[in-house]
């Protein structure tokens, strides 16, 4: 599976607005803006991948879902369950 991006890449500082006080807060609890940015940038990263993936294959799932509901899965004859 491919990455959903190079974490070896070097770090680009950027500016950003962010409330003040929401700043002062986490200051203030020693939370790494940095590193919570990228935390929450990957997993928005990761669900939007998701997605994307869900609505392009979208009707190769429908097709294999009425395959198997005419057809049972694969290998349907060897489960012992």
């Amino acid at each position: 599976m491919e990455p959903l991006f190079n974490s070896g890449a070097p770090k680009k500082p950027t500016n950003l607005s962010i409330n003040s006080d929401l700043l002062r807060k986490c200051k203030a609890m020693n939370i790494n803006l940095s590193a919570t940015l990228e935390e929450a940038l990957t997993e928005l990263l990761a669900k939007q991948n998701q997605e994307k993936w869900a609505e392009e294959n979208k009707n190769a799932i429908r097709a294999y879902n009425e395959f198997v509901e005419e057809n049972g899965c694969f290998g349907d004859e060897f489960r012992e369950f």
